[in-house]
């Protein structure tokens, strides 16, 4: 078995190789840099140190390498992964064993859906839940729907339905009007307010499906299999971009009532098919659609990239594994 290769120079910049290589790999580098400047400044605002933050990087390195050579035997995934991934052997080797002869403990399961969001989804965007003004209705606490125990007993049956409305309004999503004993939504999407455990599983999931689809576009050898398109403007003042945000609620708000309804009606036929014919039944997926909007302002993190740049129109910016660099212009509808 070969001996490891003595470590690089500390002094050797890892990087220089991009200002020498193709376009493409210089694309990649800045690409990158883009992407891990705001995972630092998160990391860095949450006392996160380096060690912990290479650690996940390495480790993540050597899942992808190993996914990316399935079949292999086992004799030869460790000299494998070391090859495509840089990573000296010692440390594939520490990394690929069994959980139980980590050096660390085992990563933590995904934490289940929450209730109180369905809830609060179903609320909002389902018919029977909103007034003749398209508003979600306020509800009685108690008795036959339409009532906030009627609604919750619509979601699930294994957390009674006290326990979901004061979740509810620990968040700040819901208020209780004790004197008359009914229940209001508040607020209009399901961001808990102070619960920072939430909002970075929220940043994790929804960031994570963005990069997945991008990253899938990008490696895809014919069509991009994903939606994945995004307008960029420059020269706003900072009244423009507020005079914008009723605008982007308004056209989240359209999104959510037409798409939650069709996938709750989708989920439902596909339930009542397989229930009909249990052997037919398939693999089923999972789907995450959203929208976003970022604005930068004087005085804020700015990502890598050249200040001077000029100033330029607003256009479209379409992600394809054919078409990188200059953007797209905005496809007609």
């Amino acid at each position: 078995m070969a001996a490891d290769k003595p470590a690089a120079d500390k002094d050797a910049d890892p990087l220089g190789a991009a200002s020498d290589g193709s376009p493409e790999l210089r694309a990649l580098h800045e690409a990158l840099a883009q992407l891990l400047a705001p995972v630092a400044r998160l990391a860095v605002a949450r006392g996160l140190p380096y060690a912990a933050a290479q650690e996940m990087l390495k480790r993540a390195f050597v899942e992808a390498a190993s996914a990316a050579h399935p079949g292999l035997a086992e004799h030869r995934k460790v000299s494998r992964i070391a090859t495509t991934t840089g990573i000296n052997r010692r440390e594939v080797t520490r990394l690929t064993a069994p959980a139980p002869q980590r050096g660390g403990p085992a990563a933590p399961r995904r934490p289940p859906r929450s209730a109180a969001g369905e809830v609060y989804a179903h609320w909002r965007t389902h018919p029977g839940w909103r007034d003749v003004a398209g508003q979600p209705r306020v509800l009685p606490r108690l008795g036959p729907a339409p009532s906030f125990e009627a609604l919750a007993q619509d979601i699930t049956r294994d957390v009674h339905p006290r326990s979901l409305l004061d979740e509810l309004c620990r968040l700040g999503l819901a208020r209780l009007d004790e004197a008359a004993d009914t229940v209001a939504l508040q607020g209009d999407a399901f961001v808990p307010s102070g619960d920072r455990v939430r909002m970075l599983g929220f940043l994790g999931e929804n960031v994570g499906d963005h990069l997945r689809a991008a990253v899938d576009n990008v490696l895809a050898s014919g069509r991009p299999p994903h939606l994945e398109q995004a307008l960029f403007a420059e020269g706003l003042s900072a009244a423009s971009l507020e005079a914008l945000r009723p605008l982007l609620r308004e056209q989240w708000a359209a999104l959510r009532q037409a798409l939650v309804p069709a996938l709750e009606a989708r989920i439902a036929a596909d339930a009542a098919a397989d229930a009909a014919d249990p052997a037919a039944q398939g693999p089923r997926s999972r789907v995450r659609l959203g929208l976003y909007a970022y604005q930068e302002v004087p005085g804020t993190p700015q990502a890598p990239g050249d200040p001077n740049a000029p100033r330029g129109p607003v256009r479209a910016r379409r992600s394809s594994a054919r078409r990188q660099g200059p953007a797209a212009k905005d496809p007609k509808k």
